[in-house]
């Protein structure tokens, strides 16, 4: 009876592990080819997505050398992401986010093409989230996984008609954990309510990105209201010159200026949560910036931008001194120019 009863406890536990089992979704290996995911249809290089993958953007985006991103977001087919109201949503495993980097031959005319340098992927495995980098051809036929990034010579026509040819750098696999690291785990930034709260337009139509995940099947436990919204930094209309330069830094800085970020120990925290005067910057001393402060006193002295550290650091490509440190080997004047707004304004 012994050996029954055994035997008997042996098939449930098999059951039930194989139940619990086919609710985990399987996540592949990582692929050679962007192309072998099957994220998009026809010409790769058109973005067209399948059925399953969906398109998204974010109020203020990270700025990138001037590069333009296109995101996409694929759910394990079945399961839906968990609404957290001020941070990253609960992503199932199985969730892939898609990062396109490119630069418009004209950024006056999109339609005379384009030529897309990367792709990143943000993979949530069993045991956390992976980041995947992937490096297309210069026939824009196909992208390649490869781990050591690379430089790239790109050439284009500024949105003021200017042509400018320069570098850009595609960061290999370790950098994007300094972004990325959050309590020493990999984890994604714009996938947070405050970032995708805005309209989009679908095929079907323009809706508003939160309500329509929910309404695919995509997002639950979104409330009817009270949703926040970080101003889009380029867009004088979205808000004021302090809530959209809070917004710049928010998504420029914040994921590593931030309490479980990788400078957290500078005490200067630029995440959109953060209320306190002193921990913003306002009249706050240094750490250890090095020759990085510039033998200036304060990250950010109110009236006087020319004399804040945080834009001494934002307004420079000298590599031991730039901030953010990775991803930008040009200076961003025109988010230089509305940080140096917000603080003259200050009193």
């Amino acid at each position: 009876m012994k050996t029954i009863s055994t035997i008997f406890a042996l098939v449930i536990f098999v059951i039930l592990g194989v139940a619990f089992t086919a609710k985990q979704p399987s996540v592949s290996g990582k692929k050679e080819k962007l192309s072998e995911y099957g994220f998009f249809t026809g010409n790769l290089a058109e973005l067209n997505p399948a059925e399953d993958v969906v398109p998204y953007q974010l109020n203020s985006s990270l700025f990138s050398n001037y590069a333009e991103k296109a995101r996409f977001i694929k759910l394990p087919a079945g399961l839906t992401a968990q609404y957290n109201r001020d941070s990253v949503f609960g992503m199932p495993v199985g969730t892939i986010l898609i990062k396109n980097f490119y630069y418009p031959a004209d950024f006056r005319n999109p339609s005379k093409g384009r030529k897309i340098l990367e792709t990143r992927l943000l993979v949530h495995e069993q045991d956390g989230w992976n980041a995947l980098p992937y490096i297309w051809n210069d026939e824009q036929t196909e992208a390649f996984y490869d781990v050591a990034g690379d430089v790239r010579k790109i050439s284009y026509i500024d949105a003021g008609g200017k042509k400018v040819s320069t570098s850009y750098a595609i960061p290999n696999k370790n950098q994007c954990r300094g972004c990325h690291s959050n309590r020493d785990q990999l984890i994604p930034i714009g996938i947070a309510a405050r970032h995708l709260n805005r309209e989009y337009t679908f095929a079907d139509g323009t809706k508003n990105q939160l309500e329509y995940w929910q309404q695919k099947g995509m997002l639950t436990g979104l409330p009817s209201s009270g949703l926040p919204a970080n101003s889009k930094w380029d867009e004088a209309g979205s808000g004021s010159v302090e809530s959209r330069a809070r917004a710049y830094l928010d998504i420029n800085c914040g994921h590593c200026h931030q309490p479980n970020g990788a400078a957290n120990t500078s005490g200067l925290m630029l995440d959109m949560h953060t209320s306190n005067p002193t921990a913003l910057g306002i009249m706050k001393t240094p750490v250890a910036a090095g020759r990085g402060s510039g033998n200036l006193d304060y990250d950010i002295y109110p009236g006087h931008p020319d004399k804040s550290i945080l834009v001494f650091r934002m307004n420079t490509t000298d590599p031991g001194i730039a901030m953010p440190e990775i991803g930008r080997e040009q200076i961003h004047k025109e988010g230089v120019e509305l940080v140096r707004q917000w603080i003259k304004g200050m009193k």
